[in-house]
């Protein structure tokens, strides 16, 4: 690809007054440099000379930064012969000077740069500052210290401040480059007066400079790091490199001034005050910064100080980790720098030319202090939420991988090595969903090989496989994938590099290893997971493996098919990728080189699973050349997809489609150009024909494409099509445009483009969907303006009334779409005089401004949009004065919101910065804002209402009452409350004589009028109100007087947007409607935007002044406040969260540090007594702060108060105040999102949503002693001994964080956030008398186990257990013990002796939920773990089940008391898994098969239940052979208890589970039904079951299984031929029952179980000659399906379409269909027609005749809740069908005269529904298409239908 070179810009050169004067005065010309060429060395004096030099100098010390022309300079200069070089730096050295002494403040970072200038790649201006070294040091010292003084004034200013901090940043870098760059001159002045020195004091002022930045907090991060690189960087300037200067940076580390004595005199004095008690812990850290970067750590360490400061950075580091560290952005500097040092000490150890010291190799090593440490920092920081301290974390690890390397260089193998192995097996072992693990792993592989790590686990290829359905977890699983096979595969070469001749022998060994798993899992995988496989893993191996391509295409060939994805899905996917990677070409011969067939593709674009049809698109539109040319079986294929694939539901699917055709159509383009160029070259003629043919290939399809897409846009189209063929076409727009013939273009698509294609793009602008408006608007503007007509002017009047219509209508979308038309409008230049004639038609005074007749394109939007505003705002006066009188006509008639709508939108595409009518835009802004507040103010007395959804008032204040009085006299009759349940109706005949409403003139139809009507009026307008204001703010130009008393003109002024920010604080603080103030908020955070980027000095301090007033005033609310102390305090919480939002993220956030420091002293309970006065505060800061954790704008920079907020919501739970308590749940919850984040699955425990205990101490260190005296203070008040209920309010709260935390890798270690001090009380917490709290006890136990001490824990709860009862026996202590055993049950097998010894207090105790929980401990403990032992332990608990009430059916407390059925359940799991799961380990056959006859027959239907749902799924996990060798436990008494039980059950949802059982079993086998002891048929089991269905309509569960297996029994008795004429009857009924499950409302669950039927009978029923069911019942049954083909559930109409796998080969059209081929729900439907279609010639020979009678049926209209179907396609579907099915008939017998009639029937009923729609669609208002959409839709629907049957009647009329 060609670049083209960027051409520099040379800005203007910008000279003070003083410096022009005095360069025109000497003379001096513009070729000052060329006369410096010219010059010889005889001419070393004369005024030129210096003339030229001089001007040089001050234009090179002028220049800005960025101008290329200092460049120049600096090069000229440098080339200037040796003789002049003196001369020259005196110049500029005098010149520099002059700049600095004389120069002011705000010229101070031009200065700077300047100076920065000198010293980068400059040697003569190096020079310059050499000579100039005090006094550029004494300027760097001045400057930085007007900063610091300049900081102190700008608190609020944040721009200003972030200015400052730039330029601060600037001159800190600048002086350190200067004292880096004259380190040589320093020490030598340093060294001829060592005791006074002007240098010298510079030096300590600068370094005094760096110290007041580095403890001041104010400052950035940025500049306080760079400070930090400083002050080390000028004591090593100063000390030089020896020890002395390790000692004293140690000395300033450990803020000690013992170590400082080495230092001269006066740095000792600097330096004391950095080592003060109070300094702030960041200056460590900048210090610890400073020593890595600033010192060298390349060689050999000179003393044993530098050993001592290697060793002290890390520990300082750590220290400060763990105690200080909150701010994630710190956090981040902290990972920073520790992997900074790492790579320090990895220098040293590999620059040691002598073996390492040995303390420091004994440091250094793994398994010491400090690496342990190192190891838990790593630990706990590799799942941060920011991505850059993840990255930091896994360089560390890396670096201490090699550091370790190094100190162990002996030892060069792993798995010799204990440490490795051990940390191997350690990272091994963790759970896959932490993501650090994947990088620490890939560094073990980067350094010891993918063979080490296989070794170990062999199965590790499969595991990552395996987590790449997981979209956090597929880039590391891949990345980690990537790593294994690239070094698997060098290591397999390089081991076979000895023996020739055995590349296929490794590679075979690597595929196996690689690939295999890899083919497996795209064919068995979930889609999701083959998306990511796709996306992050294919193409990386075959980059690595191009060859392996071939290898996988012909195991998927052989592979055999394997669920309905299958090979074919799979063979897509790797195709697409290796296509994508250019691993295989596309040729004319053959596609792809052969790979592939076109019919296995063709079947692929059209495959049910969206997956496939994606790769094999991909596939097709994918190319490694962008200029590669398609092929006409390329597109011959795209022709094959489109159609069915248009009408996809899923967003990810039609995104997917639109980008990979949007790839396809650049091919088009870009081979286009080549194809062209090729052409005009004019080589060779038969390579010339063929180009020429490609174009025209190409010209027609790009036509056809175009077509089809406009095409589908018709009245009743879906959503989904819409918006998918408008992407396409704007896309067809964007690549090619829609040219005539008229212009150069190749392709002129706009000749496709007619005027019927064109209006119903336009009518697309009416769509509900917003999506589908805006592509619409788009496309109007890329269409031939011959085609679209707009320019047309009645056209355009039209457009122009139904818009202005639009905009008052009562429908809020209506105003978005009169939005879009008057946009389209506005490029018209005749859009002035049709708005004239609708203001002279409406009797406004209105008079816009005329158009030039030479007006550009700019100037006529900007005049329209000017004339469109202001007759919008003369419309809006009227009505609002008119709303002023009466907001119920408003509401009825005129809401104000749609104008408002309209003028927002409209100013939104105007360039407010280049306007030329600026004074009329002025007035014209302070009339909207003046209106503005006028509907506010009508309608703001039902928002700020105490009850504006009810409009009940209860509010006190007499000046919100006032107003509110009067509306609601207006809309509501007195004494009653007849308003709030019925409508009220507005009649123009009479008025309400107690209300006087006046009348509203409605040309005599009355309006129904409701307080939701006028609700949804008052706080649309509030929304509208806050848009525009917002708007007005954002986007127009402020008129302000900067501080140097420049007046930048613009549209509005400072107090019109200090007025708009007062209107919008009154709003949101008094605003009780959460419509209203959340949308207020919107165009507030616009407003707060644009405060802080304004050049206004007043603006900008705004913020920062409302913030301090609301907080005044959330401090001094009590109950009499306006502020709304319920609905979460409405809307306090947004008006903050926008004022904290604006502030930069960059700054020092210094407004959210102050709001947060204040609200969460609010939020902490008072220690004073509770009154109003102190509870209102506190209900307020707890709201607040809710919403200011939940808002993700404030990105890590909430986080470090997340603790503060943790401990308020706690302690929130204590106070007796119910407001504040219900304040801290929500408060609370929204923590444990914040902490642990959003949830990412059904599982509420899932490890997804948790971290380890380690990792949430180390990022909230203040909740470690806080949590722990909480759990103190709550476990000491759930002893329950006294009998009573003690429940501690915080103590739920406590447990559920505790339980969200899991065990650390580290555990083990020693910590200052140890987790041990926890255990004690959360095991007493078990004794409580609250169940729940005893298990969410048992559940917060498990992460403060130790794996290592599972055991012995274990075993000490257990010995916690009484042996025997006694007198004070305590069960909620026993069960509470037994829970927590239970939570470690994958590690209790070792416990199983201990609790043999327990079974006495089993058999003896009493408490059935106790006996429960011991139950389940023994369930297991009897897993599937095989040992001698556990086999005595099975048999002890055999006996328990057998001596249980379940066996001997004894009628005792435990069957009926409380938690006797949980007790029950237990036993029945014992009695499941010796029965069922695992029967073979469980000795006693003889009782084994009574032991499911017992659960089955249990009293209570729970037990049966859990019996059923065991058998249920192991049935499930067998595979069908499995099942037909009959296992133990199915044997034939099992069977019959399970028929009887189908027959005899009364519960609903065991009754299902039977049924689902029992077809499970009769899919392989017939079944014994029995009743008793009587023999059934299978009619009369049919007949029950079809009766059962219809009676559980209640029961989804039911109805669906009683179905399903009603529907086998049917399949069974077809299959059997053995039909009665009682079972054809039944065969109506289930044909009837089916039929009835598929309609519309039905649930989704019903409709799929009626689909997997419809599926299974294809072939037995749908497709059968015979016509089992009869004629009637199978066409139902067809029609059943169509309508399941077309239902809104995806998954239904997936499911469906499955019935086109199981038609029989024969009857599928060749070269369409493959028999057991799975396509995507159009094309099924398709098929599935015309397949009805040929069966008909089968089954009847005057079919036509029934089957247009069935014509009417079908074409059935589209039901409102289905947004998928098109009626009017499946109208063109059958006429299509149908036409081609009359063409085919030969010799059609004459109709009877019945058949005759009936025909004419038909045909007179389809005339007269063509008559009656057409003279409906005439009577509609113009444009009916934006007034009356869904009626349009209709009429047009009905019409369209009629004329299609009447022509199908026509033709079957000729044809007989």
């Amino acid at each position: 690809m060609v670049v083209k070179k960027k051409t520099s810009k040379v800005e203007a050169v910008a000279l003070d007054e003083e410096k022009l004067h005095k360069l025109l005065g000497e003379g001096v010309k513009v070729q000052a440099g060329s006369q410096l060429e010219a010059l010889s060395e005889e001419q070393m004096g004369g005024v030129l000379l210096d003339a030229c030099l001089h001007t040089v100098a001050v234009v090179y010390t002028s220049l800005q930064s960025k101008n290329p022309l200092r460049r120049a300079i600096a090069s000229a200069l440098g080339s200037v012969p040796a003789w002049l070089q003196e001369q020259t730096v005196s110049c500029l050295a005098g010149c520099l000077s002059d700049c600095m002494s004389s120069a002011s403040s705000d010229r101070y970072p031009h200065i700077v740069d300047s100076i920065t200038a000198c010293l980068d790649g400059f040697p003569l201006g190096e020079s310059c500052i050499n000579k100039l070294l005090p006094e550029v040091l004494q300027f760097l010292h001045k400057a930085l210290s007007e900063y610091l003084h300049q900081n102190s004034g700008l608190v609020g200013r944040h721009i200003a401040q972030a200015q400052l901090m730039q330029s601060c940043l600037a001159a800190v870098k600048t002086s350190m480059l200067v004292v880096q760059r004259s380190q040589d001159t320093i020490s030598m002045a340093l060294q001829a007066q060592p005791d006074c020195c002007r240098l010298q004091d510079t030096l300590g002022d600068l370094l005094g400079c760096y110290i007041h930045i580095l403890t001041d907090e104010e400052f950035i991060q940025s500049v306080q790091s760079t400070a930090g690189m400083a002050v080390v960087l000028l004591i090593r300037s100063v000390m030089g490199s020896g020890d002395d200067v390790a000692s004293v940076v140690c000395s300033l580390l450990r803020s000690s001034v013992q170590d400082l004595d080495s230092a001269p005199q006066w740095l000792k004095q600097r330096c004391e005050g950095l080592c003060s008690s109070g300094r702030p812990p960041g200056v460590s850290l900048y210090l610890c910064h400073g020593a890595l970067a600033m010192l060298s750590w390349k060689a050999a360490l000179p003393g044993p100080q530098w050993e001592q400061l290697l060793l002290l950075v890390p520990n300082t580091l750590l220290d400060l980790d763990v105690r200080y560290i909150k701010e994630s952005s710190t956090a981040m500097v902290v990972a920073r720098v520790l992997t900074l040092w790492s790579g320090a000490a990895l220098d040293c150890l590999q620059g040691q030319t002598q073996l390492c010291p040995p303390s420091l190799q004994q440091s250094l090593s793994g398994g010491s202090d400090l690496q342990r440490h190192l190891l838990e920092h790593i630990y706990s920081h590799w799942e941060h939420p920011l991505d850059g301290v993840r990255h930091q974390t896994r360089s560390l690890f890396r670096n201490h991988l090699l550091i370790h390397q190094h100190t162990s260089p002996s030892v060069s193998d792993p798995t010799e090595d204990p440490y490795i192995t051990d940390l191997t097996h350690n990272l091994l072992g963790l759970e896959w969903h932490m993501r650090g693990k994947f990088g620490s792993l890939g560094c073990l592989v980067e350094l010891y090989g993918a063979g080490y790590l296989l070794n170990i686990q062999s199965q590790l290829p499969s595991c990552l496989l395996g987590l790449m359905g997981d979209q956090t977890l597929a880039p590391y699983a891949s990345d980690l994938l990537e790593r294994l096979f690239v070094s698997h595969k060098a290591q397999l070469a390089s081991e076979a590099g000895a023996a020739a001749g055995e590349t296929e022998a490794w590679m075979e060994r690597w595929h196996q290893t690689w690939v295999t798993p890899l083919l497996h899992g795209l064919c068995r995988s979930r889609l999701d997971q083959t998306t990511y496989i796709l996306d992050y893993f294919l193409p990386k191996l075959l980059r690595c493996s191009p060859s392996s391509l071939a290898h996988m295409v012909q195991a998927l060939q052989d592979m055999p098919p394997t669920g309905s994805r299958g090979a074919l899905g799979a063979l897509m996917t790797c195709l697409r990728a290796a296509r994508a990677q250019g691993v295989i070409p596309s040729t004319e011969s053959g596609l792809w080189g052969g790979l592939v067939p076109l019919p296995l593709l063709q079947q692929a674009l059209i495959h049910k699973h969206d997956q496939v049809r994606m790769d094999a698109l991909g596939l097709v539109c994918e190319s490694h050349r962008s200029t590669e040319v398609l092929t006409s079986q390329e597109m011959d294929l795209i022709r094959h997809f489109l159609l069915p694939n248009l009408n996809s539901q899923s967003p990810g699917i039609r995104q997917q489609t639109v980008s990979l055709l949007k790839k396809l159509l650049c091919r088009v383009k870009d081979s286009t150009q080549l194809l062209q160029k090729r052409l005009s070259q004019k080589r060779d003629q038969e390579e010339g024909d063929t180009d020429q043919h490609t174009l025209h290939q190409y010209k027609a399809f790009l036509r056809w494409l175009c077509e089809r897409l406009l095409e589908v846009l018709l009245p009743g189209a879906s959503f989904s099509k819409c918006l998918m063929s408008l992407h396409l076409l704007g896309l067809l727009g964007q690549l090619f445009g829609f040219s005539t013939g008229t212009s150069p273009d190749v392709f002129a698509l706009g000749e496709v483009v007619t005027s019927t294609y064109a209006q119903n793009v336009l009518y697309c602008v009416a769509s509900n969907f917003l999506e589908v408006k805006q592509l619409a608007s788009s496309l109007i503007q890329q269409l031939p303006p011959s085609a679209v007509g707009l320019e047309v002017p009645e056209r355009m009047h039209s457009i122009l009334q139904a818009a202005l219509d639009l905009s008052t209508s009562t429908k809020p979308f209506d105003s978005v779409t009169a939005a879009h038309l008057l946009n389209l409008l506005l490029p018209q230049p005749h859009l002035s005089q049709s708005l004239l004639h609708c203001a002279q038609q409406q009797g406004l005074d209105y008079q816009p401004l005329s158009i030039p007749a030479q007006a550009s394109d700019m100037l006529i939007l900007e005049l329209n949009t000017l004339a469109v505003v202001q007759f919008l705002l003369r419309c809006l006066q009227s009505e609002v004065s008119r709303a002023e009188a009466s907001l119920l006509q408003a509401a009825a008639s005129f809401p104000l919101y749609g104008r408002a709508h309209c003028i927002t939108a409209v100013l939104q595409h105007l360039n407010t910065e280049s306007l030329s009518q600026t004074e009329q835009w002025r007035f014209l802004v302070s009339e909207l804002i003046a209106v503005c507040y006028r509907m506010s103010d009508v309608v703001s007395p039902v928002v700020q209402s105490s009850s504006p959804e009810g409009l009940i008032p209860m509010d006190n204040d007499s000046e919100t009452s006032a107003g509110l009085q009067k509306i609601l006299q207006e809309i509501q009759p007195r004494d009653t409350n007849d308003f709030f349940t019925s409508a009220r109706e507005l009649d123009t005949q009479q008025g309400d004589s107690h209300t006087q409403t006046p009348s509203l003139d409605t040309g005599g139809e009355g309006y129904r009028v409701t307080a939701q009507m006028v609700l949804v009026c008052c706080w649309r307008t509030m929304k509208e109100v806050a848009m525009l204001l917002g708007q007005l703010c954002q986007s127009l130009p402020l008129h302000y007087t900067n501080d140097n008393m420049y007046t930048h003109t613009g549209l509005i002024t400072e107090q019109q947007v200090e007025g708009v920010g007062l209107y919008f604080r009154q709003q949101l603080l008094q605003s009780r409607h959460r419509g209203a103030f959340e949308l207020a908020y919107v165009g507030f955070v616009r407003l707060t935007d644009m405060l802080c980027r304004s050049g206004s000095e007043a603006l900008q301090q705004l913020p920062a002044r409302w913030l301090s007033e609301v907080l005044e005033e959330v401090k001094s609310s009590d109950p009499s406040s306006k502020l709304c102390a319920t609905r979460r305090s409405a809307g306090i919480p947004f008006y903050i969260q926008a004022l904290l939002s604006s502030e930069p993220k960059s700054s020092s956030c210094s407004l959210l540090k102050m709001t947060m420091r204040e609200l969460i002293a609010l939020a902490m309970p008072s220690a004073d007594k509770i009154t109003d006065t102190s509870t209102v505060p506190q209900v307020h800061a707890l709201n607040i702060l809710r919403a200011l954790y939940r808002d993700t704008r404030l990105g890590e920079n909430i986080v470090p108060f997340v603790s503060e907020g943790m401990q308020a919501a706690v302690l929130g739970f204590t106070s007796p105040v119910w407001a504040v308590r219900n304040s801290s749940t929500l408060l609370f919850s929204t923590l444990i999102t914040r902490i642990f984040g959003v949830k990412k699955g059904k599982d509420e425990h899932s490890k997804k949503n948790r971290m380890t205990g380690r990792e949430f101490f180390t990022r909230f260190p203040a909740l470690y002693p806080f949590l722990l005296n909480q759990l103190e203070e709550a476990a000491a008040t759930v002893e329950s001994d006294s009998g009573q209920v003690k429940l501690h309010p915080s103590l739920f709260l406590l447990l559920l964080v505790l339980s969200r935390l899991y065990p650390s890798p580290m555990d083990g270690s020693s910590s200052p956030l140890g987790l041990a001090p926890f255990m004690p009380f959360i095991m007493r917490c078990g004794r409580s008398a609250v169940y729940r709290t005893r298990e969410m006890a048992a559940r917060a136990l498990v992460p403060f186990v130790l794996v290592t001490q599972i055991p012995s824990t274990v075993q000490s709860l257990l010995q916690e257990l009484p042996l025997e009862p006694g007198p004070k026996l305590q069960q909620n202590r026993i069960h509470g013990t037994l829970l927590q055993v239970c939570s470690h049950a994958h590690s209790i097998f070792c416990a199983g002796s201990k609790t043999v010894s327990c079974f006495s207090l089993f058999r003896q105790n009493s408490c059935v939920v106790t006996r429960g929980a011991f139950v389940d401990v023994l369930v297991c403990l009897c897993g599937p773990e095989i040992n001698s032992e556990v086999g005595t332990l099975r048999q002890k608990t055999l006996s328990v089940f057998t001596a249980s009430e379940l066996v001997t059916s004894c009628n005792s407390s435990a069957t009926f008391g409380p938690g006797s059925t949980q007790y029950l359940l237990s036993l029945a799991r014992v009695g499941l898994s010796a029965g069922v799961e695992f029967p073979e380990l469980w000795d006693g056959p003889q009782l084994k098969t009574k032991l499911l006859e017992h659960l089955l027959q249990c009293p209570q239907y729970e037990v049966r239940e859990l019996a059923v749902e065991g058998l249920l799924r192991k049935l499930e996990e067998e595979e069908e052979e499995e099942r037909k060798r009959r296992p133990e436990w199915l044997g034939e008494t099992t069977q019959s208890n399970l028929t009887s039980l189908a027959l005899r059950e009364t519960h609903p949802q065991c009754l299902a589970k039977v049924l689902q059982v029992l077809c499970v079993l009769s899919s392989s086998d017939e079944l014994p039904w029995r009743d008793g002891a009587r023999v059934l048929s299978l009619e009369e089991v049919l007949l029950h079951l079809l009766t059962l269905a219809q009676n559980s309509a209640h029961s989804v569960e039911l109805h669906c299984a009683a179905l399903t297996l009603a529907s086998q029994l049917v399949i069974w008795l077809v299959n059997s031929d053995l039909q009665s004429l009682s079972a054809v009857a039944c065969f109506a009924q289930w044909g009837a029952l089916v039929c009835s499950c598929c309609s519309e409302e039905r649930p989704a669950e019903v409709k799929l179980a009626a689909a997997r039927v419809l599926v299974k009978c294809t072939s037995t029923l749908l497709t059968s000659p015979r016509l089992p069911l009869g004629l009637s019942t199978t066409v139902s049954l067809w029609r059943s399906l169509f309508v399941l083909l077309q239902d809104e559930d995806q998954e239904v109409r997936d499911s469906a379409s499955d019935f086109i796998s199981n038609v029989p080969a024969h009857l599928l059209s060749t070269g369409t269909h493959m028999a057991g081929v799975f396509t995507c729900p159009p094309a099924a439907l398709d098929s599935g027609i015309g397949l009805l279609c040929r069966l008909f010639e089968v089954w009847v020979s005057d079919f036509h005749f029934a089957f247009d009678q069935d014509d009417d049926d079908f074409l059935f209209e589209k039901g409102d809740l289905n947004l998928w179907a098109e009626p009017i396609q499946w109208v063109k579907l059958l006429h299509r069908h149908l036409g081609s099915l009359i063409l085919t008939l030969k010799d059609t017998r004459e109709p009877g005269s019945a058949g005759l009639d009936q025909f004419n029937q038909i045909h007179t009923l389809a005339q007269s529904k063509a008559l009656s729609s057409q003279q409906a669609l005439d009577s509609l208002p113009a444009l009916p298409q934006f007034c009356c959409t869904i009626e349009h839709a209709r009429l047009t629907l009905r019409q369209q239908r009629a004329a299609l049957a009447l022509e199908v009647l026509d033709r079957l009329r000729q044809r007989s």
